[in-house]
């Protein structure tokens, strides 16, 4: 090997190889060897995310787009959450959830009884979230051109009522999805308003998305804990952790094996929030029986059964076929 070839391996020794490793080809004879990128597996490269950014969401599962939604759009969102909670519209297949500590004295139809409003996709003004071009065009870094909107979300956290019931347990999202690959699904959060950890910002553990799917449950919480919140069973504690300080409008995207969840709301307002999960069309239902996801199964299969009369026939794959949407190019699996 040349002096030249030794002192460049020597330099790559000693740069971050979580951020990008470097493979050594096997010289011919009279030849060096010569190192190559290794490809990035959790982005794609179509000219949006920086070199930066692919990195860091290669080694830490998420990546924090500031300024991204405007503020027009937000308050539109927030004016037809208002609307849903008076009742003045109820969009088909709309799930509102309370929390387990309001709900119980707050019976006035407005925000302070709602937690959060789930799969709200036949609602022509919030899924127009999942629509707006320019989180499409980051989708599409980690999903490709074919693009569902899978899971819908607005979150409107409330303050805590002094049971600590506004914390949401460290999860994986991928728990609650019976498709796959991972690597082909991708969450959108956007703050609605500015979101600091005195009211409850999320927390992830940057890293974690290079892991598997760990089991989830109900935490043993003192003062309950809201329905479908699963938490991890056994995560480290000891992880590093990032509270994601956000302003109005900024929006994070990250991997669905990264852990995450957020603590108490400790002032006096509602902390919003907006979110959906896409997938690549590209992607493929499984079976989750005899996995650590039945459980969520179970439960998904239960309230679907109830919400809308139906026997124990209906699957949790039907639950998920009938929330999805395409929201770019071709629906060619899920």
């Amino acid at each position: 090997m040349s002096r030249a070839a030794e002192r460049l391996k020597v330099v790559f020794s000693h740069l971050d190889r979580r951020s990008c490793d470097f493979v050594q080809a096997s010289p011919t004879s009279g030849q060096v060897a010569y190192y190559h990128p290794q490809v990035l597996r959790y982005t794609l490269d179509n000219d949006l995310l920086t070199t930066e950014q692919r990195l860091s969401y290669e080694e830490n599962g998420f990546v924090l787009i500031r300024n991204l939604v405007s503020e027009e759009d937000v308050d539109r969102f927030r004016g037809e959450f208002g609307r849903i909670c008076r009742r003045e519209v109820k969009p088909l297949g709309l799930v509102v959830m309370r929390d387990v500590s309001i709900a119980k004295s707050e019976f006035v139809p407005d925000q302070k009884a709602v937690s959060k409003l789930q799969d709200f996709q036949e609602d022509p003004e919030l899924f127009r979230y999942c629509t707006l071009p320019q989180i499409l065009k980051y989708v599409e870094c980690f999903t490709g051109p074919n693009i569902m909107a899978m899971h819908t979300m607005l979150i409107n956290k409330p303050p805590d009522a002094g049971n600590k019931t506004s914390r949401h347990p460290m999860h994986q999202d991928l728990h609650y999805f019976p498709f796959r690959p991972a690597d082909q699904i991708v969450c959108s959060w956007t703050a609605m308003e500015k979101v600091t950890r005195q009211n409850g910002c999320l927390v992830v553990l940057p890293g974690t998305h290079t892991g598997t799917l760990k089991e989830h449950d109900y935490p043993d919480w003192e003062g309950g804990v809201n329905k479908m919140y699963h938490g991890i069973r056994d995560y480290n504690s000891q992880h590093p952790r990032v509270h994601l300080e956000m302003e109005k409008g900024d929006t994070v995207f990250f991997h669905p094996l990264l852990i995450h969840g957020s603590g108490m709301n400790q002032t006096e307002g509602f902390r919003k929030a907006i979110s959906c999960h896409y997938a690549s069309a590209n992607c493929y239902y499984i079976d989750v029986k005899g996995t650590t996801q039945e459980n969520i199964e179970k439960e998904v299969k239960e309230i679907a059964a109830r919400k809308y009369d139906l026997d124990d026939s209906i699957t949790f794959t039907d639950t998920w076929a009938l929330r999805g949407r395409l929201v770019q190019g071709e629906r060619t699996s899920l």
